[in-house]
């Protein structure tokens, strides 16, 4: 063989070699199919096949007539019957010229949304492929439009989330953009968006906020309205949470910083600029009286719970149903004039014309909100004092306190159970032992108790006691109980001042809690709306009721001591001769704000009164007292509150009934008797105690074997009974200073 063959025949067996080994560069299996060259050549044929398809989309898809205004309809409401109480829905909107409004004005909508707008060609390409994806994998309504893509969302096309609709809009922001100019789409932009308080359109935006035409806007006005249109119910200032204020000035801020960065707005007159807080909004015509404050919070609930955007609620065609039974709104709306608004005189007396009533009517059993007053006129009071949360729930939240250490069997300081059995020193201004914070909270008028059961404590409200237990249970617990029953205490500290009820309540919140308490401990979420229905989707709402929050004995329990202070303490004015009724009353801080909430086993109500400075003073919108209104001293939660509730419910509540109750404790059995104390004489107190404002308390009408001459004693800890209950806790050995914080020194409440 030749040296020629000796070399092919080496190289012939080289490559055998080279294919038989498993490794070194042999393309096998899956890599003969996926290689460079051909994931690339992949890729950009259907990066071809894409423009192809937009190239044939763009070619297609013209644009459309305007008919956003076509498509408005109105919205129904009706009350459970079926009888309506408002139609509401026609357009509030004035076209403007962009010359009618000031260009400076005009460029706040463009710093807030766009500020490449009068650079871009319509569309933000990274924006709308990140709102297709979100859309296609489920993740919500995200993505980053432009000013012309809005505005032809708005005026061509409809308000839904799907890809389709995403890349029509694209297409016809690319055309809009080249056939018309910059001026045509940022007027028709802020013509055609919604700004909240049914307004449409930034004239009737400017009516609506600070009542007056567009082409009087100023600038910090202008930066407003254009940071509103992120979140218009949210960010309207005379509804606004505390934190939606926070995020709307934010806003705000941001808006005019950018114009400053774009050379729009020069920084020495941004520097000197405030926030513009709006006036406050006008209620349209037919929303006068209570019908006003059922139509805007049903429209609340609905865009809370349903999934549906403002704009898609306000294009109309929904029938709302609510729970609202006409004939108790009727007799709640009955038994605030007669009780409490047809004895006061707000033009004459200037206590009187402070006082705000609010309440909220709950079936238990179903969640279903059966009866609402917002407050006096919905024309004349926007605000609703049924749902408002900037006044203190004051002593309604002390059995909040009971029942979480009755769901935690917690103890006390010196380790005995706590039940409603269990003696606490109740001296006025006792300092509490063993918590963090300094406190040492007065009783109301000073009144000193001293040792007292904790059901006496709950019929008198004796601060002392509940500061104590809070303690002993533990207030990140009391507040988790508050959470747990409906309660919003988000971001609050759990200090023993919460005991007091320093958080803000609504008279709607706190009818929600002590439903839970009376359906047995199952979590009630008050449900003022009861169905929405549209021809063209179905809305789906959450069940009131839910799941078993707290123990039904935890529950039980605490409804049973209720019944102690209605039959024995500060809720007398409730009692009823055949009906069960468990309640609690309470007076925040300076008599700012008096409540009584309490139930039956069919009904539960809360009513509040909330002091507010009157329109025309200059305690306008303030949180004032309420001392001297109706030519009483003061207003507390078992006067005014507990005779609107006992008017309205006994007249509402049917047949009687009675509680059915898995308990051993409180006062629908027989409550545990007084501590006896020592009849060794004691020296005199330096500070003398006031009597009991109760001069028509009579024995509980459950509990016989209660002694109607028991009084509280009135003893100081320095002057301790020589021989002790066996539960009462050890008197107070040193003495702790009351703290300087502002929130922490609250004066006596009820």
């Amino acid at each position: 063989m030749g040296r020629a063959e000796a070399r092919q025949a080496r190289q012939r067996g080289a490559r055998r070699a080279a294919r038989e080994r498993p490794s070194g560069g042999k393309r096998t299996g899956i890599r003969r199919f996926f290689t460079w060259k051909k994931l690339l050549g992949t890729f950009f044929g259907l990066c071809l096949l894409g423009m192809l398809g937009f190239v044939i989309l763009y070619m297609v898809v013209d644009i459309p007539e305007g008919n956003a205004a076509a498509k408005k309809q109105s919205n129904v409401y009706k009350y459970s019957n079926g009888e309506i109480i408002a139609r509401t829905g026609d357009v509030n909107r004035e076209i403007v010229d962009l010359d009618k409004v000031p260009e400076k004005v005009q460029k706040t909508f463009v710093a807030a949304e766009n500020k490449s707008f009068y650079k871009d060609e319509g569309i933000d390409f990274k924006g709308t492929a990140r709102g297709v994806l979100n859309t296609v994998t489920g993740k919500g309504k995200q993505g980053g439009s432009t000013i012309t893509q809005q505005y032809v969302k708005n005026y061509y096309l409809s308000q839904e989330q799907t890809v389709s609709r995403k890349l029509k809009e694209l297409v016809i922001s690319l055309k809009v953009d080249r056939e018309k100019s910059k001026d045509d789409i940022l007027a028709g932009y802020i013509n055609t968006s919604y700004y909240g308080r049914d307004a449409y359109g930034i004239q009737a935006a400017a009516r609506a906020y600070y009542d007056v035409d567009a082409k009087k806007l100023n600038v910090a006005q202008g930066a407003y309205l254009a940071a509103l249109l992120q979140a218009p119910s949210q960010y309207d200032w005379a509804v606004a949470t505390p934190t939606s204020k926070k995020l709307v000035k934010q806003r705000w801020n941001y808006v005019l910083d950018n114009m400053v960065e774009e050379g729009w707005l020069d920084s020495a007159e941004r520097d000197a600029m405030t926030f513009p807080e709006p006036k406050d909004p006008k209620a349209p015509p037919g929303l006068e009286g209570q019908t006003g404050y059922l139509v805007d919070e049903a429209k609340r609930e609905v865009l809370r719970n349903s999934g549906l955007s403002e704009a898609e609620f306000a294009a109309g065609g929904y029938t709302i149903t609510l729970n609202i039974d006409p004939k108790k709104q009727k007799q709640l709306e009955k038994a605030v004039d007669k009780k409490l608004n047809d004895r006061l005189d707000r033009k004459k007396n200037k206590a009187d014309a402070r006082v705000q009533a609010g309440a909220a009517s709950v079936d238990p059993k179903t969640g279903k909100v059966l009866a609402m007053y917002g407050g006096e006129n919905f024309v004349k009071h926007y605000t609703n004092n049924a749902t408002r949360r900037d006044y203190q729930s004051a002593s309604t939240f002390k059995p909040l306190i009971l029942a979480a250490a009755l769901e935690h069997g917690a103890t006390t300081q010196d380790g005995k159970p706590i039940t409603a059995g269990t003696i606490y020193d109740g001296t006025s201004g006792r300092p509490v032992k063993g918590g963090d914070v300094a406190f040492a909270p007065p009783n109301e008028d000073h009144v000193d108790y001293g040792p007292v059961t904790v059901q006496k404590a709950m019929n008198k409200s004796v601060n002392s006691v509940f500061a104590q237990m809070g303690v002993d249970v533990g207030m990140p617990r009391v507040m988790e109980m508050a959470s747990t029953l409906g309660m919003d205490v988000k971001g609050l500290p759990a200090v023993p001042a919460q005991t007091l009820g320093s958080m803000g309540a609504s008279p709607l919140e706190m009818a929600g809690v002590y439903a839970t308490l009376d359906n047995h401990g199952k979590k009630v979420t008050p449900a003022l709306v009861g169905s929405v229905e549209h021809k063209d989707r179905t809305v789906d709402l959450p069940d009131p009721i839910g799941d078993q929050v707290v123990k039904r004995t935890t529950a039980d329990s605490l409804t049973s001591v209720l019944t102690g202070v209605v039959d024995d303490g500060t809720g007398h004015a409730v009692r009823h001769p055949v009906q069960d009724v468990a309640g609690k009353t309470g007076t925040s801080d300076d008599n700012k704000s008096a409540w009584f909430t309490g139930y039956t086993p069919k009904l539960v109500t809360s009513v509040g009164l909330f002091g507010e400075g009157a329109p025309g003073t200059k305690e306008q919108g303030q949180q004032v007292s309420m001392k001297g209104a109706g030519g009483r001293p003061r207003v507390d939660g078992g006067s005014f509150p507990a005779e609107i509730w006992a008017a309205y419910t006994f007249d509402a509540m049917g047949a009687p009934s009675r509680f059915d109750l898995q308990t051993d404790m409180g006062a629908a059995v027989a409550p545990p008797p007084e501590p006896t104390l020592s009849k060794e004489p004691k020296e005199p107190s330096s500070t003398p105690s006031k009597p009991e404002k109760d001069p028509t308390s009579k024995p509980p009408s459950q509990s016989p074997s209660q002694s109607p001459s028991s009084s509280p004693p009135t003893s100081s800890p320095s002057q301790s009974p020589t021989s002790k209950p066996p539960t009462q806790e050890p008197e107070p050995t040193h003495t702790i200073e009351i703290p300087e914080d502002p929130d922490d020194r609250v004066p006596g409440r009820d």
